[in-house]
């Protein structure tokens, strides 16, 4: 059966990159609705012709595009060894910003052709193969495609969770790392906005009367940035900072956006709680009011001797495919891989095609990574 399905695989190559184009050509900016409901209609015929699998849209809320799924027979059938592929079709590039596909030897390059059509691409030529095969139906296998990874998730993550409760195992697309290294950590992420509310006065008549907003919010900041913790794995960074209307005017109102990463979940609540306190502190001692606004976002990926399992299992396939099967090291930005891990599902990363620059105007895959990330999903399935 596996030679059956590698050679349907190979037959399918050039049809994969062909699909791949297309996606790179469709931009799907994640603001753009339509963009990237176009970008899924794409999907679904592709996916929608793959025989033996069942789709289901879920409509996206305000401001999303549509979320996709598709599962087997088998899926339905029984909960024993679900298998869920995990990827994306929205991009970063607004619309006219970075467009269109450019072939350099063996790079390919575009927007979202690494992050994460590429990966897409894998998952579409290997259920296709498996199909063609005969093999597909008795697979207890789902993918979905969601149309907000890049701005956090929010709309989509009620199916994530959904669909990835009590799977076996998840695996991830996004973009493959140097030497094919495997994902299996990733820091958790959250977001706060703070709004500090002061008091305005004439700053040379009446500054006494005055509640600086911006004085207090920059009492914040240092204590905020203070809460850095490298030995843990915690940053904290302010990165976008505004207030005030005039040299000579008490400021009335200041805010500031804060980031926030880490290893473990607990420590993602603890900064939290910490910068509510510390905002509840600057309040009692200034007068000022300040408005916390945000939280964790994503809980951080954590290694776990499931998810080990799981690594060295795919890692088995990879070598079998001629690719690199190493760990990958700490990554610092979140991926859907987060959410489903927190549900207890083990969970694994970066198994798109090998390739650099994501969210950059530069960014490429080696195509020559295609079949092979392929075969390796096909040699990972069938060995189950």
């Amino acid at each position: 059966m596996l030679d059956r399905v590698l050679a349907a695989a190979r037959a399918r190559a050039d049809e994969a990159v062909a699909r791949l184009r297309t996606w790179v050509e469709q931009p799907s900016f994640s603001s753009d609705v339509a963009a990237v409901n176009a970008m899924g209609a794409l999907l679904r015929d592709a996916f929608g012709a793959v025989d033996g699998l069942r789709g289901d849209v879920r409509p996206g809320g305000d401001g999303s595009g549509d979320h996709l799924w598709w599962r087997t027979a088998a899926w339905d059938r029984t909960a024993a060894g679900r298998v869920l592929l995990v990827g994306h079709h929205d991009t970063v590039f607004p619309p006219g910003t970075f467009e269109g596909w450019r072939v350099d030897g063996d790079l390919a390059r575009g927007p979202g052709v690494l992050d994460m059509k590429g990966g897409i691409a894998v998952v579409y030529t290997a259920l296709a193969a498996l199909a063609d095969a005969g093999a597909l139906a008795s697979l207890p296998v789902a993918f979905v495609s969601v149309a907000d990874e890049e701005v956090g998730s929010p709309d989509s993550r009620p199916l994530l969770e959904e669909i990835a409760r009590g799977a076996a195992c998840a695996l991830v697309f996004e973009a493959g790392r140097a030497g094919d290294a495997i994902i299996t950590r990733r820091k958790g992420t959250g977001g706060l906005t703070v709004e500090v509310h002061g008091r305005a006065a004439h700053a040379g008549n009446h500054h006494a009367d005055g509640i600086n907003a911006i004085w207090a919010l920059a009492r914040f900041v240092d204590a905020a940035q203070r809460q850095t913790d490298y030995d843990r794995g915690v940053t904290v960074n302010v990165g976008v900072i505004a207030g005030g209307t005039s040299r000579n005017t008490v400021p009335a109102r200041a805010e500031c956006g804060v980031d926030l990463r880490f290893v473990r979940a607990e420590d993602g609540r603890d900064v939290v709680d910490r910068l509510r306190a510390i905002a509840g502190e600057i309040a009692a001692d200034t007068g000022a009011r300040f408005d916390v606004r945000g939280g964790v976002r994503r809980p951080p990926l954590e290694r776990t001797p499931e998810s080990v399992a799981l690594y060295e299992r795919y890692a088995r396939a990879a070598r079998a495919s001629g690719l690199g099967d190493a760990e990958c090291d700490l990554i610092g930005g979140g991926s859907d891989a987060n959410t489903i891990s927190a549900l207890g599902v083990p969970c694994i990363d970066g198994l798109g095609p090998r390739g650099a620059g994501f969210h950059t105007h530069d960014e490429y895959i080696e195509l020559s990574s295609l079949p092979l990330r392929t075969e390796a999903l096909l040699r990972f399935l069938l060995d189950g």
